[in-house]
């Protein structure tokens, strides 16, 4: 898994971009980095950094199981970030359905900063 190329679309190794906050070596810097990593740990199956990384308002209708099933049920492609702002990201998600045929989570999410780090509030789809 080291040496693949980060799931979020940065362009860099897995374990020099959203692997070290899934370990909580580093946290991330800013909304649209908080949504990357999000996004690679859908990929990843990383259902605990998911957890905490909702805004602790939020977890009660998203428990580790649930996150853990969503991303082992979802074959995540590809992030597109479609703008970014300090606390506002709007992205494209691309995920195989289960006909193996491409469909696009278009989500514009909401962050907070608090106590030092980002957290994931809540979207709107469209």
């Amino acid at each position: 898994m080291n040496t693949i190329n980060c799931p979020c679309g940065s362009g860099l190794l897995y374990l020099n971009c959203c692997q070290p906050y899934h370990l909580n070596i580093k946290t991330a810097p800013t909304a649209e980095a908080l949504m990357r990593s999000r996004f690679s740990a859908f990929v990843v199956a990383d259902a605990d950094y998911l957890y905490e990384t909702t805004h602790l308002s939020k977890r009660k209708g998203n428990s580790k199981d649930a996150y853990l099933k969503s991303a082992k049920n979802t074959k995540w492609v590809k992030l597109e970030i479609v703008s970014a702002g300090y606390d506002v990201v709007e992205f494209k998600a691309f995920y195989l359905n289960q006909k193996f045929q491409v469909e696009v989570l278009h989500e514009k999410s909401n962050f907070r900063f608090e106590n030092g780090k980002w957290y994931y509030v809540d979207g709107k789809f469209y």
